[in-house]
């Protein structure tokens, strides 16, 4: 608890310190936080793998973008970003959900492919071109048109999903998730609905996933197929177990520490005399040494780590 209450209050002063060049790297930071938390809840407590988490944040993007685009106020797009979302979860989970590991990983993956294929087809979605003039997030008149703004913004949806989460893990239902991830088997003998259960979370997961997605469309205001690509379902996946699956915090230091990465090499990528496909190969490259390190070294990530050595610090003393 103690480390949820650090993190909210590091995040409600960080868009004062963030130099405003840098705010919109925060932004996106925050909302991909957002999108792992879902998939920290869903990989980390349900035991669930999921290679497609990208889609569910395309899914609210491309809600709030339409609704926003077809004279719906932006408010209503926002709240209807998480429910299509999780409707959308819910309809590709029932058969998806019968799979188990990594064929439930490719099958999400798979899931993805083919939502960007039919959003580069649609022209309802605006076609490879992608969907513009997406209007201004506002509420009761007042416009959001700065990125201090959008960060608080952001924030905010953060900070809920983390308290949300919280509340959750430690419910009766929580204590559920935590047995299926040790044992379907054993959680469905003692009582567990774990198809029920199952798909719940899926939907929760991609709720959040679109809740991000609707910030994401009104903070950008375009809307494309390439906003949403596989490495982005990768990249979250990366964040998440290297914060540490089914941890709170994990998803926030997971994020930081891929999205400073990521900038550092899109810097390094972008120098004159480097190639143009440089900066996506460097990423493919650290994700998978990441990986390799984090298995090796911190299987279940930094947070894990870092909690297992203060009883170490204190004997030490």
């Amino acid at each position: 608890m103690k480390a949820l209450i650090v993190v909210v209050a590091a995040l409600v002063v960080a868009p004062l310190l963030v130099p405003e060049k840098h705010l919109a790297v925060f932004i996106l930071l925050v909302l991909a936080a957002i999108v792992v938390a879902g998939l920290s809840l869903l990989m980390g407590y349900a035991g669930q793998v999921s290679l497609g988490q990208a889609s569910f944040y395309a899914m609210g993007a491309y809600t709030a973008g339409l609704l926003s685009t077809n004279d719906v106020a932006p408010v209503l797009g926002l709240l209807a970003a998480p429910v299509v979302a999780a409707v959308g979860a819910t309809i590709i989970g029932l058969p998806l959900l019968r799979l188990r590991g990594h064929a439930l990983a490719f099958a999400t993956l798979a899931t993805q492919l083919i939502l960007l294929s039919l959003l580069s087809k649609g022209d309802w979605a605006g076609g490879a071109i992608g969907l513009q003039g997406i209007p201004r997030l506002s509420v009761g008149g007042y416009e959001f048109r700065e990125d201090i703004e959008y960060a608080y913004l952001a924030v905010a949806a953060l900070v809920v999903t983390l308290v949300v989460t919280r509340h959750l893990i430690d419910s009766r239902a929580g204590r559920g998730l935590r047995a299926l991830a040790t044992s379907e088997t054993a959680a469905a003998a003692s009582g567990v609905p774990v198809g029920r259960y199952r798909l719940a979370v899926f939907a929760l997961s991609a709720a959040v996933a679109g809740l991000a997605g609707g910030i994401y469309a009104y903070y950008i205001g375009y809307l494309g197929p390439a906003s949403f690509p596989v490495l982005l379902s990768i990249e979250f996946v990366v964040m998440a177990v290297v914060g540490g699956m089914g941890t709170i915090v994990g998803p926030v230091v997971g994020a930081t520490a891929i999205t400073v990465l990521v900038q550092v090499l899109t810097n390094l990528g972008t120098r004159p005399g480097m190639p143009e496909y440089a900066p996506s190969v460097m990423s493919y490259a650290v994700y998978a040494l990441l990986l390799v390190l984090v298995v090796l070294f911190l299987p279940r990530g930094i947070v894990p780590a870092i909690d297992r050595l203060r009883p170490r610090a204190k004997v030490a003393q």
